[in-house]
Parts: structure tokens; C-alpha cells; sequence
């Protein structure tokens, strides 16, 4: 990990100078990290069994290789334990998958940051947050697993603000937007069941994430109404691409959804149809062009699914839906996806203990 080259004996035997020496370094999301002494790293590293240098993910456009010792490395610096090293592993393997299309989502002026959503009793097993507050603060290991996510971008791709990260206005999410699929009172199987993984097999779901819309709705009472909802924060002018969604029910509103019977696969057609534009509307604030949403027009463009409208997304299935946060209040949210012109796809992986 070149970024981490200082010699040991180079670094001060204070806990407070070696943090600031840290920040010297450039090795910082503007947060403090905790140094990572040597005993830390190897507690890290025992997590997987594997040879320390073993590489588990490449960036396509710097050709950088990140090794697992230097991923043990951001995890200490990130505040993470050895348990949650998995998750983090198998993030990374899965966005090495070329639909992700690493290197555009971390550099692009788009601002998009890695969601993690973990599913399966892995979750549970090392105390991840899918219920109150589950995007907020508070939890340890969403917080720490999201940074680690972070600080590897930086430190070991080198993906820099304002020099390989060219985001136009940035994204809270970039410090860290890593959560836990709620399972209690889901009435829908969960994602790593749909994912066609075993039983008891826990996954890692990665999507390259815009910024957090909320989607407020205390009085509907019917699946329609709670879906159209959110259909219509997933086709604002602000957000609608054909790129793909992330929608994520507060349990109020998916215990409306499911109570009415509806399956994830009726809900993400609902979504489909209804979170749409017309091509004349988004002509008339200029988001129309004909090389991104007319395949007649050359390669590369998308064929619409329905002629005189653009939807969100290209087909149903580019919706991933699931259940997150409290019992309590009408609040479920929409994060847009990065892009779909140059593409970037959302990518899973399970989550394998080694040791």
C-alpha cells in the first residue's frame, strides 16, 4: 500500500501525536483514524484466512491493487473489529465486478457514494443496525464498515477530492452509508434469499448511491398510495434517469404493502409504470437528449420502455426494494443511482468468515 509508506520508527509513541501524524499524512476523511498499530492489523487480518497479499480488488483506471493487508489497514483506521472484516472483504470483491464500473462511480462530477446493504443473520451476528435511526449515527459497525469503504478509496486508490474525485458537490453518504436490511416483521424474503443465495448465507448488496431523498407519508393507507409516493420522488426532473433505484420502506409502510399482499416483484412493477416523464416534459427543462434515451440515435443510447415517456430505469427488476428503520413514523426513502450512460450496476457478493 504505497499510500502507507512511512517507516514504522518514523511515527511518534504517543497515542494523541500518532493520530495527528496520521492526519499529516493525508490518510484522513477530515475525521481522526485510529493508528494502525501492528498488533491491530494482524487481529484484522486473522478475520480471513487467506495470504495477507492476497488482492481482492483492482481500480481499471490507476491500476492499483487492493491486498487484504491493505484493507486490514483502513479498517483499523476506521474503527472497525476483526468480525466485521468480512463484510468489508466482500464488498470490495463486489465492486470489482466490471458492471460496477468502479472507477467512473468514484471519480465522476455525480458525487455518488458505495451503499452497503447487508442481509442475512451476518447482520445480526455482529450487532448491524436495520432498524431506528438506520441511516444515522450510532451504530458501530454500519459507521466503521462504511468509513473502512471511505478510506480505502482514498488511501489506497487514491481517489482524491478535487483531484481523481472530481465531485461537483459531494455527498454526506462518502463518509460513510453502509446499513443492515431489517428482518424482523419483513414480510418479504430477504434480499440474499433473493439474491438465490443458500440459507444462512449472508450477502453484501454494493450500488453506487446519490444523495438521500426522503419520502414522507403519514395518511395513505393503501399500497397505491404509498408507492406512488415514493414512484414520484424517483421521477422528480431533480432525479429521473434510466439509471437504477434503491428504495428502501419504513416498516409502517411496507406492513401497508404487505398486509395487501403485495410480493416485491408487484411493487417494483407498480414502481416501474408510475415513476415516469414525459419525453415532452423533460424536453422542456432540457433533459432530454437524444444520445442517452433513443437508441436510434447510435450506441450506447436505451431504447425507452414506453414511447413519448422516460421511466426510472429500464426495467422493473433495476428496482432493488426492501424493508429499514423503526417501527414508528411514515418516513421510507429513494437514493437515485450514479448513472447509466457509462454505467453502473449494482453488484453482490456473500460475506464469507475465513478464520
Amino acid at each position: 500500500m504505497a499510500a502507507l509508506s512511512p517507516r514504522i520508527h518514523d511515527v511518534p509513541d504517543d497515542l494523541l501525536a500518532a493520530i495527528d501524524w496520521c492526519y499529516e499524512q493525508g490518510w484522513t476523511d477530515g475525521l481522526p483514524v485510529v493508528p494502525p498499530a501492528v498488533d491491530r492489523v494482524k487481529a484484522m487480518l486473522a478475520a480471513d484466512a487467506r495470504p495477507a497479499e492476497t488482492v481482492i480488488c483492482k481500480h481499471p483506471a490507476t491500476g492499483l491493487d487492493l491486498s487484504l493487508h491493505a484493507a486490514a489497514v483502513n479498517a483499523v483506521m476506521a474503527g472497525c473489529l476483526p468480525e466485521y472484516f468480512p463484510v468489508l472483504v466482500a464488498a470490495y470483491a463486489a465492486m470489482d465486478l466490471e458492471g460496477f464500473n468502479f472507477h467512473g462511480s468514484t471519480a465522476s462530477t455525480g458525487g455518488s457514494a458505495p451503499l452497503l446493504i447487508v442481509s442475512g443473520p451476518y447482520a445480526d451476528a455482529i450487532n448491524m443496525n436495520g432498524d431506528v435511526n438506520l441511516f444515522g449515527p450510532g451504530n458501530r459497525a454500519n459507521a466503521t464498515i462504511g468509513r473502512a469503504v471511505r478510506l480505502i478509496l482514498r488511501n489506497v486508490f487514491q481517489m482524491l477530492p478535487g483531484i481523481s474525485d472530481k465531485s461537483t458537490q459531494g455527498n454526506p453518504g462518502k463518509y460513510s452509508l453502509c446499513i443492515a436490511e431489517r428482518a424482523r416483521g419483513n414480510p418479504w424474503p430477504l434480499l440474499c434469499e433473493a439474491q438465490g443465495y443458500a440459507k444462512g448465507v449472508s450477502s453484501v448488496t454494493c450500488y453506487a448511491a446519490g444523495g438521500f431523498c426522503n419520502v414522507e407519508n403519514h395518511g395513505g393507507n393503501t399500497p397505491e398510495q404509498i408507492l406512488g409516493s415514493v414512484a414520484d420522488a424517483m421521477a422528480n426532473y431533480g432525479c429521473i434517469t434510466l439509471g437504477q433505484s434503491v428504495v428502501i420502506l419504513a416498516p409502517e409502510h411496507m406492513q401497508i404493502v404487505g398486509d395487501a399482499g403485495w410480493s416485491r416483484e408487484r411493487a417494483q412493477d407498480f414502481l416501474f409504470s408510475a415513476a415516469k416523464r414525459s419525453v415532452e416534459g423533460m424536453k422542456s427543462v432540457g433533459k432530454y437528449r437524444d444520445r442517452e434515451y433513443d437508441a436510434q440515435h447510435g450506441e450506447g443510447a436505451h431504447r425507452l420502455a414506453e414511447a413519448g415517456f422516460v421511466h426510472r430505469g429500464l426495467n422493473p427488476q433495476d428496482i432493488l426494494i426492501t424493508m429499514g428503520g423503526g417501527d414508528a413514523g411514515g418516513h421510507s426513502c429513494f437514493l437515485p443511482s450514479w448513472s447509466r450512460g457509462r454505467g453502473s450496476i449494482m453488484q453482490h457478493k456473500p460475506i464469507t468468515v475465513r478464520s
